[in-house]
């Protein structure tokens, strides 16, 4: 799985290249400085792929989906569908359908340029990171990223620039939560209605033998089913991203 996550993250980074970048693993002396660059390129690549499941996590919408995917299937009492493969794998699509323009110009700004040797590493980074910075204050809130400016004592940035990854992280990933959070509750609304329901009639027809679940479990899915819920939840969920 952190092998497909691993690709999967890369390919936010490259999908806008014309044609992909070519990588030779033989091992040979270096003997011109254009060699040692493509070597440095090389260690680069790798690093980020080894890093790509965390910052999948870290820096991207998939935090808030997967958490609101895994609580709809909760809230309608399924167990084992769909798959967690199936929800891991919807969950990458819309991510990478919402970090598109992020991806695309952190590529065109800094990754580009860097491989074409254009700029150096350190500003490469810089620019790679400054669309998915955006991204994240967008959508952290204030009080949450202040708390952990309290919790460093650190004195209050001037503008996006000056907020260190190291604070922003954990403060765009506490805000995720909560408003994945919020979002669930909202799902589960509905469907304990329909629990209270069905438990309420049964008990009052004396069936106190029969799980509520039995008839609960196919109510919940049809209603899901007339109100076209997936359209609805992930239509949802990418416009809840600022």
């Amino acid at each position: 799985m952190k092998f497909i996550l691993t690709l999967l993250l890369f390919s936010i980074f490259a999908f806008a290249a014309d044609s992909a970048p070519m990588i030779n693993l033989s091992v040979s002396g270096v003997t011109e400085p254009a060699q040692f660059v493509k070597t440095i390129n090389i260690a680069i690549i790798l690093t980020l792929m080894a890093l790509a499941p965390t910052l999948l996590l870290m820096v991207t919408s998939f935090t808030r989906i997967i958490i609101v995917f895994s609580l709809l299937k909760q809230a309608m009492g399924l167990q084992q569908t769909p798959p967690a493969q199936i929800i891991v794998s919807l969950s990458l699509i819309l991510t990478m359908f919402i970090m598109e323009p992020y991806g695309k110009k952190s590529w065109e700004e800094g990754i580009k340029p860097y491989m074409d040797e254009k700029i150096g590493y350190e500003i490469a980074i810089e620019k790679g990171l400054k669309p998915f910075k955006e991204f994240m204050i967008k959508n952290t809130r204030e009080s949450d990223l202040a708390l952990f400016y309290r919790i460093k004592k650190e004195p209050n940035p001037k503008n996006i620039d000056d907020v260190p990854l190291t604070l922003l992280m954990p403060s765009f990933i506490v805000s995720e939560l909560r408003t994945a959070f919020e979002i669930g509750f909202l799902i589960f609304l509905p469907f304990l209605v329909i629990d209270i329901i069905v438990a309420s009639i049964l008990m009052s027809l004396g069936m106190m033998m029969l799980p509520p679940v039995m008839i609960s479990l196919p109510i919940k899915i049809i209603f899901f089913i007339i109100i076209d819920g997936w359209q609805l939840i992930i239509g949802n969920l990418a416009q809840s991203f600022k």
